[in-house]
């Protein structure tokens, strides 16, 4: 094994240099490989999966993967999800992108998870939030092909940084006019600039403020109700799940938004994960991780239920 520095003890601003110029290192974990999980997890054995790409509008393509299981129940919703990793890092095979993905789809939720570009040298917002954007669009028009479900059946989610994509995705589909997901499902995110005091005021100096600048890339697009969505209107979100951590320096990020959605007469579940700290579905291992993936099914569950009933 070679010697690596932990980019994630290091000064921000080294570690997207370093992870601009050496890429993101392997995960150590030797027991989170789908193989792994499949044997971990036996409930998850007939999950199939396929890696696809998605055209991007950037000039790039969106690396994205589809999880299905044949055997499990039709739950009648599908989701796109979207990894976290600080905006400058998280990959397709990490727990927070694959282990949820084929928990849900193992529960007849099939799954797209996507990937984005990084926030590394020149790359910032917008790019990463248009490549979410492209692939839930990319859903939407084929969610027969992919799902087996119409279009309206589809829900759009993310976690962390991820939780910050899909929120500006939603953000700029409602103010372009464009019809928003069936539901969204934000995992401890970050959709204030100063996330641990859901405050638009930024510290530069702090570890928070300094991802937030890099993500931004300027100081107008720190006040971007794109960027951070808590900042702009919401009342044309869609019905939402909240998830946040009760040992989560963000926590307070995800409980403001949830309350600023009520307000606006959005539907909300915000559900608190008692014991659980940021990052949580990324360890398979936690005792809360599972708890999660569980409230989000039961969430999805009854989503289909109310939206069954109003028809």
């Amino acid at each position: 094994m070679t010697d690596q520095p932990d980019f994630r003890r290091m000064p921000i601003a080294d570690a997207v240099r370093w992870l601009a110029e050496n890429g993101e290192p392997a995960d150590p974990r030797t027991d989170i490989d789908t193989a792994s999980l499949k044997r971990r997890f036996p409930h998850l054995a007939s999950v199939d999966t396929a890696d696809l790409g998605i055209e991007g509008p950037h000039g790039r393509r969106v690396p994205a993967r589809l999880y299905r299981d044949a055997a499990a129940p039709a739950s009648g919703r599908a989701l796109v999800w979207v990894h976290g990793g600080a905006f400058i890092g998280g990959y397709l095979d990490m727990p927070e992108a694959n282990w949820m993905a084929l928990e849900l789809a193992a529960r007849g939720i099939p799954v797209l998870s996507v990937d984005y570009v990084k926030c590394l040298g020149d790359v910032h917002f917008p790019e990463p939030t248009d490549e979410v954007r492209a692939a839930w669009h990319y859903a939407r028009a084929h969610a027969q092909e992919l799902f087996g479900l119409d279009a309206e059946a589809v829900l759009l989610g993310g976690a962390s940084a991820g939780g910050n994509l899909t929120a500006g995705a939603v953000a700029q589909l409602q103010d372009a006019g464009e019809p928003v997901p069936a539901g969204l499902i934000l995992v401890y995110p970050a959709v204030h600039p100063n996330g641990p005091e859901a405050s638009a005021e930024v510290d530069l100096s702090s570890p928070h403020g300094q991802l937030a600048m890099n993500f931004a890339g300027s100081e107008d697009a720190l006040h971007d109700p794109h960027a951070f969505a808590a900042l702009g209107r919401v009342d044309g979100f869609p019905p939402t799940l909240v998830v946040v951590c009760e040992k989560d320096d963000l926590r307070p990020s995800g409980e403001a938004f949830a309350h600023q959605l009520t307000d606006a007469g959005v539907a909300v579940r915000l559900h608190r994960e008692a014991g659980a700290g940021h990052g949580h579905i990324n360890e398979p291992s936690d005792p809360t991780a599972l708890p999660t993936i569980e409230a989000i099914a039961a969430w999805i569950g009854a989503h289909v239920l109310e939206r069954s009933a109003s028809s």
